[in-house]
């Protein structure tokens, strides 16, 4: 009986080692291997005749996510593409080799829109990204100075919610009034990145507000546009599609805006000594006063304060606007739950007082629409490019330096290996199977504004706003489709996604009006 146990123990032993070197065998095999090759590439020009069709890019890669699984690369022109579909992938980048892909491509819109590399977003990594990216962190889009200038939310968002009321008011037509919830959003945010920034904000429909969100719109779009030359630099002088021309006409429209805004401040000869209180160009411009010409090299002072302006509307404005559309179309498309989450703002706050930030913490079921709108529709599909600083290994395969990277958040967001019904509209899931899960950059199921270096800096901005203004819309008003067929769900060209149809809806009040004011 011992022999046949020490004969069956030794066997058990054998097998267990002849498995483990089989397995170290397979992997070192793996590791001298490219990952998969996306099949349909054309001689010179790779893959960018696929990109060339109405359809957008994040629907094209998740298309061969299916064919080529979920890490493969692609040609663009001269340059190779990974392209990332899962968390485990996506994990890899954003940790272990977080540092090599810190970097960004030199790219026609970073140059031409992005002040010359200045705007933090597009800039490759280095000295100068870490020491632009801390001021902006700190002195606007930290979490500390999120939650003190709550303030700003609070007066911004009353202001909104009474131009809603008063075109309510004077429509005599019926009991509800159609109202555009795009640019209701997009006015409402970018008033409060205004504030913020220069101590500005434009009524509903003005025409210096509809010129800055058509601003920011249409550098979305440009940056979110695949660029021949950018593949292909020898075609650089043919300006093939326009898009040089474009963008810098883009790039002088926005110039423009900053360089009024920043003159304006200049020429206040009263400054703020209460640094908390002051907007974010004083503080820019009290900072680069004292700096030397090394502290920011490469650039004079008014360019990065422009170029860090520009980040902010960047990285808190559209995303955050986007995301409400989103939120916004989808619950009105279902109406049941709409109602659960009004029913849960009038069982925790009522309806004899508004809701305040406070509340939102015990706004669960709210929450959780705003977790499943960024996990259907994230304000960026595909992440902004990276480059690889150096060679390296992901998911065993041999990946060189100056490789590009794409995460594919549209696709990773909806695997099914992870999600149940992963293309449904289901909060709840986000109180059962998924209530442990935040977006901020941890779990990698569900990272609509990226991870690590790379992070979104308006990642707390975005957290703090956007539940906030969803409650209290969802509290002060009923919201309907003005048709019998589901709102379009067509989704717009450009960096972020938006709605391609301005979102409109009918509204009327639904607290008393003494509770309302």
């Amino acid at each position: 009986m011992d022999i046949n146990l020490s004969i069956l123990t030794a066997l058990f032993f054998v097998t267990l080692i002849a498995i483990l070197l089989h397995i170290l065998n397979l992997n070192r095999k793996r590791v001298n291997q490219e990952p998969p090759k996306a099949k349909g590439a054309w001689p010179i020009i790779g893959h960018l005749p696929v990109f060339g069709g109405s359809r957008l890019a994040h629907h094209v890669l998740s298309d061969m996510a299916d064919k080529h699984g979920p890490i493969f690369t692609i040609k663009l022109g001269v340059h190779q593409v990974l392209v990332v579909n899962s968390r485990e992938t996506a994990k890899e980048c954003y940790t272990t080799n977080d540092k090599i892909f810190a970097s960004r491509p030199k790219l026609m819109a970073a140059e031409i829109m992005g002040y010359n590399y200045a705007l933090v977003g597009l800039t490759p990594y280095g000295d100068y990204w870490r020491k632009v990216r801390k001021m902006i962190t700190l002195e606007v889009l930290s979490q500390r100075r999120v939650e003190m200038l709550e303030h700003v939310r609070v007066s911004e968002l009353k202001a909104s919610m009474k131009d809603i009321y008063d075109t309510w008011q004077h429509s005599k037509e019926s009991e509800v009034v159609k109202v555009d919830m795009s640019g209701w959003f997009g006015n409402l945010i970018l008033n409060v990145v205004l504030r913020i920034l220069s101590g500005k904000r434009f009524p509903l429909n003005h025409k210096e507000s509809i010129r800055s969100q058509k601003a920011v719109r249409n550098f979305f779009e440009l940056l979110g546009t695949f660029v021949v030359s950018d593949f292909i630099p020898f075609l650089n002088v043919l300006d093939l599609g326009g898009y040089k021309k474009k963008m810098k006409m883009a790039a002088k429209e926005m110039d423009n805006i900053l360089e009024g805004w920043l003159k304006e401040h200049k020429r206040e000869k009263e400054k703020q000594h209460d640094h908390d209180n002051q907007v974010f160009m004083d503080v820019m411009i009290s900072i680069l006063q004292d700096a030397s010409e090394e502290d920011f090299p490469g650039y004079d002072h008014d360019i990065t304060i422009k170029a860090s302006c520009l980040a902010i509307l960047v990285a808190a404005s559209d995303t955050t606007s986007v995301t409400l559309i989103w939120a916004l179309t989808m619950l009105v498309n279902d109406p049941k739950t709409m109602k659960i989450a009004q029913d849960e703002i009038d069982e925790h706050v009522g309806r004899d007082r508004l809701v305040e930030q406070s509340d939102v913490k015990k706004l669960v079921y709210l929450q959780a629409v705003i977790k499943e709108t960024l996990r259907l529709h994230p304000p960026g599909p595909l992440s902004l490019p990276h480059e690889s600083t150096e060679d390296c290994i992901v998911s065993g395969y041999n990946i060189p330096k100056g490789t590009r990277l794409f995460v594919n958040f549209y696709k990773l967001q909806r695997d099914p290996n992870v999600w149940s019904d992963p293309h449904k509209f289901k909060p709840e899931r986000f109180l059962t199977s998924h209530k442990d899960i935040d977006f901020r950059g941890n779990h990698f199921e569900l990272i609509p504004f990226g991870s690590g270096r790379r992070v979104c800096p308006g990642i707390f901005f975005a957290q703090e706003a956007m539940p906030f203004i969803l409650a209290s819309l969802l509290q002060q008003f009923t919201i309907k489709n003005p048709s019998h067929e589901p709102i379009d769900m067509t989704e717009s060209e450009g960096v972020t996604a938006t709605k391609a149809i301005p979102l409109e809806v009918l509204i009327a009040p639904r607290l008393s009006l003494i509770n309302m004011h």
